[in-house]
């Protein structure tokens, strides 16, 4: 059997950054049992310019800190219901944004939801690691913190 190159491996959480909404960095659970990525956001307003859809929202992306905010701007690419890891299902918005990680940056898709009260601010689902990365349980921050960002 082949062993992963270990540029490929991630721990089960890690720091990413997505530059169209502006964060540099946020604290990201990656979560093999969700298929798609999920970001915490409130303030959700859709809005239609010209013929597309769009939609505007806030974000806190530190936990625990309300006083930094990011708003973003992005174009609704879908509406669909979603359960949650408590078995709630959950009508959430879908967008699609850049994303890095290990140096890498490719597109992904996240839907929107209220994820106060939950450890992390985003959860990179399997969808977006497919055919990247491999994910150690046992190891978290492999891939280190964001350029200019210390732990």
């Amino acid at each position: 059997m082949n062993k992963p190159h270990k540029n490929n491996i991630i721990g089960w959480r890690e720091w990413v950054t997505l530059p169209e909404f502006g964060i540099d960095k946020i604290k990201a659970k990656v979560d093999t049992g969700a298929r798609t990525s999920a970001l915490h956001a409130f303030s959700l307003t859709p809005y239609k310019e010209g013929h597309n859809d769009k939609i505007r929202f806030d974000i806190h992306p530190i936990q625990h800190n309300a006083n930094k905010v990011i708003t973003c701007v992005a174009n609704i690419i879908d509406k669909r219901w979603v359960c949650d890891s408590g078995g709630h299902r959950e009508e959430r918005y879908v967008v699609s944004t850049p994303i890095i990680l290990a140096g890498q940056a490719w597109s992904i898709e996240i839907t929107l939801t209220e994820r106060d009260s939950m450890l992390f601010r985003m959860l990179l689902g399997r969808s977006a690691i497919r055919k990247r990365f491999i994910v150690n349980p046992a190891r978290s921050f492999i891939k280190g913190s964001p350029k200019g960002f210390s732990l």
